[in-house]
């Protein structure tokens, strides 16, 4: 739940951002920012999907958990939220 949170408050940012940087700054000159945190936000949205689904798959009994803690540590080295 926490993590969704976070990820809602992300993507409210990015999008705060975006308009405050089309408005201000001429849209150009930060317009790259925004692209590298969008990137960020999207890739951030696509790991917690990931652990959704890893979730999914131990409950259901596809995985061992063992196989979870594996995939568990994969995921979360390459997020900042996880």
């Amino acid at each position: 739940m926490r993590k969704s949170i976070v990820l809602v408050i992300l993507l409210a940012s990015l999008s705060l951002m975006q308009i405050g940087c089309g408005r201000f700054a001429g849209g150009a000159a930060t317009g790259g920012a925004v692209g590298v945190l969008g990137t960020g936000a999207a890739y951030e949205y696509q790991t917690k999907r990931q652990m959704d689904q890893l979730e999914e798959d131990l409950a259901a009994g596809r995985i061992t958990k063992e196989e979870y803690d594996i995939r568990r540590d994969q995921i979360s080295r390459g997020s900042i939220i996880y």
